[in-house]
């Protein structure tokens, strides 16, 4: 059996860290988004063992990459002694704030169900992905949530209004847990409000949703790399209807309001280094072809 699957990259719309748990992770509330920019992921079944091949990054290919781990968690959760074969075709910048590796690892752990027979639901698949990383849960569920706790806890929200979305990630890579490490609440300009971008997702309202993008972490990621709030500028300066970086950075999306606009911004943003994708808002999230 040969599976392929579709693993969508996510922002943050908004991004609130509420304190510190007792298990050293932080308790966060967020609105997480699909988007149409993914990675594919192609299995096949192999003689022994996990053996993988990336084209499109220089990933590593041992217990280290998601994927991987992905795929050993699964193979000892069920017993399986059967080996695969993982091609990945990296599309999704690496280490940008944008879920690339928890979205390979759904995909991971949704192909290898199929293709094992293991017969875990959603549910179960989704407590496996919390011991990969806090992202995995909302990419095995796609679309549009509200996530608490560490990011686990999901309450999937109506569909976001079709809008286009430019992608802008400088030529610098941020360690999400080095940016928690340094977070400090007085930092925070903007609070973020996650009931305001819930109501307006919920009255399609795409002006009211750019209108209140915030994210608790993007003052520490930007005392790292002030390039950001240059971006963010730039952005709203090439017609952006809002601004935000995603997750921990340092990727800033910029919201237009159909693809035609979000070409038009990209086209217009004065860019020098920095990768700039144009993509939208997707309600489907990963997938199996």
């Amino acid at each position: 059996m040969f599976i392929t699957t579709v693993a969508r990259a996510k922002i943050n719309l908004v991004l609130d860290v509420l304190g510190k748990r007792p298990d050293g992770y932080h308790e966060v509330k967020t609105v997480m988004q699909s988007v149409a920019l993914h990675d594919r992921l192609e299995f096949s079944p192999g003689t022994e063992g996990i053996k993988l091949s990336v084209i499109g990054s220089d990933l590593p290919l041992d217990e280290t990459n998601l994927v991987y781990r992905a795929a050993e968690l699964i193979r000892s959760q069920a017993g399986i002694r059967r080996g695969v074969n993982v091609l990945i075709k990296k599309n999704i910048p690496v280490a940008a704030g944008l879920g690339g590796g928890s979205a390979d690892a759904a995909a991971t752990l949704v192909a290898l169900n199929k293709m094992w027979r293991t017969g875990y639901s959603l549910s179960e698949l989704m407590r496996l992905g919390e011991q990969l990383g806090s992202d995995v849960p909302f990419c095995l569920l796609g679309g549009t949530a509200l996530a608490r706790g560490k990011g686990e806890q999901l309450t999937p929200l109506s569909p976001c209004p079709e809008c286009g979305l430019v992608l802008v990630k400088p030529p610098v890579n941020v360690s999400t847990a080095l940016v928690y490490r340094a977070f400090k609440p007085e930092l925070i300009e903007k609070k973020p409000d996650c009931r305001a971008v819930v109501e307006n997702i919920k009255n399609g309202n795409i002006t009211g949703i750019a209108n209140n993008l915030a994210n608790a972490l993007e003052p520490v990621t930007v005392q790292m790399h002030p390039q950001i709030a240059v971006i963010k500028a730039k952005l709203m300066a090439a017609g952006a209807l809002g601004a935000l970086m995603s997750g921990s950075g340092p990727t800033v999306f910029g919201l237009a309001p159909d693809p035609e606009s979000a070409r038009k911004v990209a086209a217009r943003y004065a860019h020098t280094s920095e990768l700039v994708l144009v993509t939208g808002f997707c309600n489907q999230g990963m997938y199996i072809e």
